[in-house]
C-alpha cells in the first residue's frame, strides 16, 4: 500500500507523542512511503523548533535530521509539478486550507497514494473530499 504522510503525521515517527503508534502502524503497513516535496523543509523546521525551545539538545537534533535524511532515501518524494499544482489549487477552492497544506494534498494526488495521514482535522477532511482515503493519526 502506498501510503502518503503529511509533515503533521510524519513528524511523528521521530517525536514521541500522541499519534506516535498509529503512524508507526501505517508506516509497516507500507510497500511505499509518500512524501511531498515540501516535508523535508517542515520536519526539519519542526525539529528546528523542539531545539529552539529546549526540548531537544542540539545532539538529539542531529540524531533526527540523521534519521530523516535515511529514511527519506527510501521514499517517494513528489515534486512540485503542474499536476501537483493543479490538484493544491482545486483543494483550495474547495476547502479552507493554506498553500503547504493544499500542496500536500496535491502530491498525494498526483503520486497516486492509497492512503492519506495527517494529524489535522481539516487536512483530513479536504483530502477525503479530494478523493483520498484517510486516516488520523
Amino acid at each position: 500500500m502506498r501510503v502518503f504522510f503529511d509533515s503533521s503525521a510524519f513528524v511523528k515517527r521521530y517525536v514521541n507523542e500522541a499519534g506516535t503508534d498509529a503512524v508507526l502502524h501505517w508506516c509497516d503497513q507500507a510497500t511505499e512511503i509518500i512524501l511531498s516535496g515540501i516535508a523535508l523543509p517542515e520536519l526539519i523546521s519542526s525539529f528546528c523548533r523542539l531545539q529552539r525551545e529546549g526540548r531537544i539538545t542540539e545532539t538529539q537534533y542531529r540524531q533526527l535530521k540523521s534519521l530523516l535524511l535515511a529514511d527519506i532515501e527510501d521514499a517517494a518524494i513528489g515534486d512540485l509539478t503542474p499536476v501537483v499544482i493543479a490538484h493544491a489549487i482545486a483543494s483550495l477552492e474547495g476547502n479552507v486550507r493554506r498553500g503547504m497544506d493544499a500542496i500536500h494534498i496535491g502530491s498525494a494526488l498526483a503520486l497516486k497514494a492509497d492512503l492519506f495521514v495527517s494529524s489535522d482535522r481539516r487536512q483530513l477532511d479536504a483530502a477525503a473530499r479530494s478523493g483520498l482515503r484517510t486516516a488520523p493519526v
